[in-house]
């Protein structure tokens, strides 16, 4: 147990220029700050987000009064906070209030335990053998990330043939180079989107993954080297008339289609988010057939009860895992529990907003994910994360 001592919130910056919340909370012999990211494309079902100012005042009066002098641990903490809130999308403090409190706790407490943060995340969460995850480098930025009238929102690189996390990175970079090459030669834009990968105009998605494949190529690399993944976020796409992706009208039978013949040509790693939040049917179809992973992200929201849902549905197997979807760390350590306990996948993440805090990278390795997202290697609040994957990694070799 440890005993809250002080309690504080104070408004900063995310990387769009929108403000956001960073929390400092004090044990009596250790403390926690942590800095909440916001997402620009957001799940209908996610916790609630309340405006900063609110939150901040709420945590440096109500909240504080109500946990300093207190001793708590992690779990009950969380459950204390989630109580405090008294609704069940954590609307009235906001997830990104009872976020930051929760996360700052995690340092403070692996602070006075003298431990690192990824291995106190792994002791409550049971796991015992650590290990690296992959990233997924998300270097054409589309869809709500972007003004480039590209209709998907992500293309990532995932160098499942690379082995170590800093030769990751440098693989990346190669591409992204080689990418950047591609765009100019071809007197292609080559601004940057909000996580930091290229925001090229292009006559759509299926161009995009052309010059993502050609930029493997031209890099040096193969594509058991390194695969490539999308994420549709295609609750987005979806208006009263069907599926809107890059000029026409789709079906779900005829995007099922669309992502058969893009997933077969490329060689798909995987796809998020390929239909509507609560188009469970068709995720499950697009389960039995097609073999790239399936992802769900604003389907599960981090969130036991979806997970479960997605279970009995057959919907997908993996999940993205972002913390500030469902508030707390207690939470986010059940929604990797429950996505393992089915053998899916999961996917670490950050958000559209991010900052310089390290924190998901901790995540990713303390809760055991297998791969993680935290944007294109070259914004200075990506590429810290990165940096502490690879100080982890020294760590542990």
């Amino acid at each position: 147990m440890h005993k809250i001592e002080s309690l504080s919130a104070t408004q900063i910056a995310d990387s769009r220029g929108n403000p956001t919340i960073e929390v400092t909370l004090a044990t009596a012999n250790g403390q926690g700050v942590a800095s909440v990211p916001s997402g620009v494309s957001v799940g209908a079902h996610e916790a609630k987000v309340v405006e900063p100012a609110l939150a901040i005042a709420r945590i440096n009066t109500e909240v504080a009064v109500a946990l300093v002098g207190k001793e708590f641990d992690q779990k009950s903490l969380d459950a204390f906070l989630i109580q405090l809130d008294g609704t069940p999308d954590k609307s009235r403090l906001g997830g990104n209030a009872t976020l930051g409190i929760s996360l700052a706790f995690a340092r403070a407490a692996a602070a006075e335990q003298r431990v690192e943060l990824y291995q106190y995340l792994g002791a409550l969460a049971g796991v015992t053998a650590f290990a690296l995850p992959v990233p997924m480098f998300n270097v054409i930025n589309g869809g709500k990330h972007a003004h480039d009238g590209i209709a998907v929102q992500e293309f990532m690189l995932v160098p499942v043939g690379i082995a170590t996390t800093s030769k990751q990175v440098e693989v990346a970079l190669a591409c992204m180079d080689a990418l950047k090459q591609h765009l100019i030669k071809n007197d292609i834009s080559t601004e940057l989107g909000d996580e930091g990968g290229f925001a090229p105009h292009l006559h759509g998605s299926e161009e995009a993954l052309s010059f993502l494949a050609q930029s493997i190529t031209d890099a040096g690399f193969s594509k058991d080297d390194i695969r490539i993944s999308i994420d549709a976020a295609a609750s987005g796409l979806l208006f009263a008339d069907g599926y809107h992706e890059d000029g026409k009208v789709f079906s779900s039978a005829e995007l099922l289609s669309w992502y058969k013949k893009i997933a077969e040509q490329y060689n798909l790693f995987s796809i998020e988010d390929p239909f509507a939040e609560d188009d469970w049917g068709d995720f499950h179809t697009e389960v039995e057939q097609l073999s790239a992973l399936i992802v769900g992200d604003d389907l599960t929201v981090t969130n036991t009860d979806r997970i479960a849902l997605a279970v009995q549905k057959k919907a997908i197997d993996a999940v993205i895992i972002k913390p500030n979807q469902v508030g707390t760390v207690s939470e986010t350590i059940a929604a990797v529990a429950a996505a393992h306990a089915q053998g899916w996948k999961a996917i670490a993440s950050h958000r559209s907003g991010e900052t310089p805090d390290t924190w998901i990278a901790d995540v990713g390795v303390g809760l055991g994910c297998e791969y993680i997202k935290a944007g294109a290697p070259t914004r200075p609040e990506r590429t810290a994360k990165y940096t502490r994957l690879i100080a982890i990694e020294s760590q542990l070799s």
